[in-house]
């Protein structure tokens, strides 16, 4: 069995306006996943460092970020990061351009979890449809280019319907798993966060994480699947 979860953390600040990095950890804790995507984990502007230190991640945590090669003080790539339980094995990663005029993109790593190779992509996409649909395509064409892996991808996709779209361009090949409304965390009311995965994984149970920290702890809570590779 894999678990994995996809969590925007609005940059560390919560509900009461406070950035307070230890409170993302614990909501990270409590998900307990095997990989997890990140959203929003860099700050915005000046040097985009990481909005949890590294040493935090470090010494209270059991993640370590997928290695990028971009700015020193992020682990991430405009705001997307991959985190793996202390012990996977990540085989290579890199980050994803993709077509839009706002900062987006995405990140994929190749990562071995005891016998099971996989691919995970997080992302993050536009709030404009035609962009979305571009990006999503984009990442499509990346996934097809490379060998053929139980592949997820996750991340906030930014669309409030509930087919269509870039959901559609995803779920050709890839089953959209049925989580959960996870926005607003104080009263979730929107799916913009999935999970698609292909036809190697079974999706054996998923969700919405809901605890008293993750409804403070960001806009969105987190998502998470667990999956058995058939």
């Amino acid at each position: 069995m894999i678990k994995v979860a996809s969590y925007n953390m609005r940059k560390g600040i919560g509900l009461d306006r406070r950035r307070d990095p230890g409170r993302v950890l614990s909501v990270l804790g409590e998900l307990d996943a095997d990989i997890v995507a990140l959203q929003e984990a860099d700050r915005r502007f000046g040097t985009r460092a990481s909005a949890i230190p590294p040493h935090m991640l470090e010494e209270h945590s059991d993640y370590v970020p997928v290695a990028l090669d971009n700015r020193p003080l992020s682990i991430g790539w405009h705001g997307n990061a991959l985190l793996v339980r202390k012990g996977a094995e990540v085989e290579e990663s890199h980050a994803l351009h993709l077509p839009t005029l706002e900062p987006r993109g995405a990140v994929a790593a190749t990562i071995r979890i005891g016998d099971t190779r996989l691919r995970v992509v997080g992302m993050h996409l536009d709030i404009s449809g035609l962009r979305r649909r571009h990006q999503a395509r984009a990442i499509l064409g990346h996934v097809a280019e490379g060998e053929e892996l139980p592949t997820i991808l996750m991340g906030d996709c930014n669309e409030w319907r509930a087919t269509g779209g870039c959901l559609a361009d995803f779920g050709e090949k890839h089953r959209l798993v049925d989580t959960g409304h996870s926005f607003h965390s104080r009263k979730p009311v929107a799916r913009l966060d999935r999970i698609f995965a292909s036809h190697h994984l079974e999706p054996i149970e998923a969700g919405v994480h809901r605890s008293a920290l993750a409804a403070r702890a960001s806009d969105h809570l987190p998502i998470w699947a667990r999956f058995k590779p058939v």
